[in-house]
């Protein structure tokens, strides 16, 4: 079941999210958004960026921001930053690596197997155990179309269980990467002044900039404390063009937007610039 509900218009116009159909990012939309979203496969994030933010091209992104084993997607929050959209949802999808290949080829077969470097490296454990040549490709599921496309009998993929179903692959070896408990957050963006009222809100990002005097971090963190809200994440970017002086995003959980509200309004005093990205309720990894 979605966790928003779009309008026809905007199911049939779509997402952007990076990569390919098949891709993880396509899961997470469908997870979060339903079945029936189409999405806009992008070639980067910033390709992402540009479309969600054009009404006349999209209904807006799925987008990573960061991973349980690799961490945050530095440059994302950038891009988040210099752009309007806002985040209506967050959604987590737990990363399962699958090796395919097409219908009748066995493991004995192999010759080569192709993925996304990260997916490679999240399966080395498996991989190193079988005199493969590994090739690194830039999307997981690109790499499952490649060889469903040029019928190939002696080279596997590494990608998600959709990416095989899509392209009428078998899965040979199931839930190959080396650690089970990984997880990736996914943001749902839509423009400014499109995204929905979401009731019952329990989360919101958002950056900020101290006039970096002593202490002035530390006054902030206070409030957010006595305030009795949790600090799930802080983040510090350096401001370009400045010498050690630092921005910080940080994901705040509350028990009501009237709690967030009020601290929020105390916030805006103790910084010199303050940007909520939105506010919207707090994914799980169930």
């Amino acid at each position: 079941m979605a966790e928003i509900e779009l309008s026809e218009e905007d199911l049939q116009k779509g997402v952007a999210i990076q990569g390919y159909a098949g891709s993880f990012h396509q899961e997470a939309a469908r997870l979060f958004l339903g079945d029936r979203i189409n999405v806009i496969p992008c070639a980067t994030f910033r390709d992402v960026v540009r479309i969600a933010s054009d009404a006349t091209l999209s209904a807006g992104a799925v987008m990573a921001i960061e991973n349980s084993i690799a961490g945050s997607i530095l440059p994302n929050y950038n891009l988040l930053q210099k752009s309007e959209l806002r985040i209506v949802g967050e959604v987590y999808l737990q990363i399962r690596q699958h090796l395919m290949v097409n219908p009748g080829v066995s493991l004995d077969d192999i010759k080569e197997v192709h993925s996304h470097p990260m997916a490679l490296l999240q399966c080395m454990d498996y991989l190193d155990k079988r005199p493969w040549k590994l090739l690194e490709t830039e999307d997981t599921a690109l790499s499952a179309k490649h060889i469903h496309q040029h019928r190939s009998k002696h080279i596997a993929a590494i990608a998600s269980q959709a990416a095989a179903e899509l392209y009428g692959l078998d899965i040979i070896a199931p839930d190959i990467h080396t650690l089970k408990n990984n997880y990736t957050r996914f943001l749902i963006l839509r423009r400014e002044g499109e995204a929905e009222t979401i009731a019952k809100v329990d989360k919101s990002s958002l950056y900020f900039e101290t006039d970096h005097s002593q202490g002035s971090l530390a006054r902030v963190l206070t409030r957010i404390a006595e305030g009795g809200i949790n600090l799930s994440k802080l983040q510090s970017f350096p401001i370009p063009g400045s010498q050690w002086k630092y921005f910080f995003h940080v994901d705040m959980e509350f028990d009501t937007e009237e709690q967030f509200q009020d601290v929020l309004h105390d916030l805006r005093k103790l910084t010199l610039d303050l940007k909520v990205y939105g506010i919207y309720k707090k994914g799980t990894t169930a």
